[in-house]
């Protein structure tokens, strides 16, 4: 018998009989870390037994937010004149939430908007400055503050920017997407779902991403959303249009996005979390007011 011409190996059949290849293989970090409600830390019950003006606000507060959930039309409740013990308590109260926002204004006066969700959704803390003094604090509530959507409203651009001419290098698919986005947010209307043009799932080069940024403006509007990783929200200077990113917890893009909407989801309280945060601030009251 001759010898056979192939030396006899394993088959590679089964498990263990392959090479682990797992170090090469490299996945995207998941976001950590999901942002979860903290009741607010309070102070001692005589520390707050003076703080009238406080009780009053926290009371006008509750009321306001059962008008809202049952009506849908904001409230706010002013907050100027109030002394520093009681803005301190209100603070202590209200705490922060996971949604933030700021609305810069250039002009003459620098004039600033601060926009701070408590840890109750739909309740929001909202602040105006000129020069860093405050000229307004309120507590507004609703599912997101009026000022945000009228800013959008007031950076929209009167024509439509157009390129002429040879397109820039590596600029490729950006031309037909803005065409996409523009058919969309001009017939958008009020109630319907968000258009969500995904990013991240086309072949964008880095230049078509800066020539549809440009194409789109960037508006004064920042909002930033600390659910389950990071968001990053931007109106860009078209009508119901909006740059939405999310970062994992190691700050790397994992979801690129342009919506057409008043105003995305993720930066507003829904239906249940608004009769959620009347309960809770409810009992956070009833325990204010027997201290």
């Amino acid at each position: 018998m001759k010898d056979f011409p192939i030396p006899v190996v394993g088959l590679g059949i089964g498990p263990g009989s392959q090479p682990e290849e797992g170090d090469n293989l490299q996945y995207m970090p998941m976001p950590q870390g999901m942002e979860t409600f903290r009741p607010p830390v309070l102070p001692e019950p005589e520390e707050i037994a003076a703080c009238v003006q406080a009780h009053r606000a926290l009371r006008d507060a509750l009321v306001a937010l059962d008008d809202v959930r049952r009506n849908g039309l904001n409230r706010s409740v002013d907050l100027v004149g109030l002394s520093a013990a009681d803005l301190q308590l209100i603070n202590q109260v209200l705490g922060e939430g996971e949604v933030s926002a700021l609305v810069r204004k250039d002009g003459d006066a620098q004039h600033e908007l601060r926009v701070q969700e408590s840890v109750f959704a739909g309740v929001w803390r909202v602040v105006s400055s000129v020069d860093g003094q405050v000229v307004s604090d309120t507590i507004e509530l609703g599912p997101v503050p009026r000022a945000l959507k009228a800013a959008a409203s007031d950076d929209v651009w009167a024509e439509v920017p157009r390129w002429k001419g040879d397109l820039p290098p590596n600029v490729q698919n950006a031309p037909s997407l803005l065409a996409e986005i523009e058919d969309q947010w001009r017939i958008w209307r009020a109630g319907q779902p968000a258009h969500v043009v995904n990013l991240t799932l086309l072949p964008m080069s880095n230049e078509d991403i800066g020539f549809l940024d440009h194409h789109l403006g960037t508006g004064r509007v920042l909002i930033l959303s600390r659910g389950y990783g990071n968001c990053r929200i931007t109106n860009t200077c078209m009508p119901n249009c909006w740059r939405v990113v999310y970062y994992n917890s190691q700050d790397v893009v994992i979801l690129n996005t342009v919506e057409v909407v008043e105003l995305p989801e993720v930066a507003q309280a829904a239906q249940e979390d608004l009769d959620d945060s009347h309960e809770r601030l409810k009992e956070v009251l009833e325990w204010v007011e027997h201290a």
